[in-house]
């Protein structure tokens, strides 16, 4: 079940009332729930870190203006080149508020190990020191 609400999501982002925030609150839900819960923290501060997580993800969704004009027409977004969750101000904020860490480490792809490879040969690879 999810920690926050639509209603303390929109209080930190300007969202489109036609634009759902449940499916951004469930992916927040997810990702907290899976590498927050571990750490030692209160509901509430589980809560803050969804809520800047899902606005993270609503975010990516509904890029943020950050100037326009009206002569000639023109309009930038709020956009930093990076990965994951330092690709919006909302994501490193929710990184900023997980003081143990989990989501920048998730964001770095530092999470569970999925597989991985030991070297079983030896170490001079066949060559010997006459070969040298």
């Amino acid at each position: 079940m999810a920690r926050t609400s639509s209603a303390a999501v929109a209080a930190i982002i300007e969202t489109e009332v036609s634009i759902d925030l449940t499916p951004f609150i469930e992916a927040a839900n997810h990702i907290v729930t899976r590498v927050c819960t571990d750490s030692d923290y209160a509901d509430t501060e589980l809560e803050l870190i969804e809520r800047w997580l899902a606005a993270h993800f609503y975010a990516i969704r509904d890029p943020r203006v950050a100037d326009e004009a009206a002569g000639s027409v023109s309009q930038r977004f709020q956009y930093k080149v990076d990965l994951n969750l330092s690709v919006t101000t909302y994501g490193q904020q929710a990184m900023m508020l997980d003081t143990e860490g989990n989501l920048a480490t998730l964001s770095r792809g530092r999470g569970k190990t999925v597989g991985g490879a030991t070297w079983l040969g030896t170490e001079n690879w066949g060559v010997t020191s006459s070969d040298v």
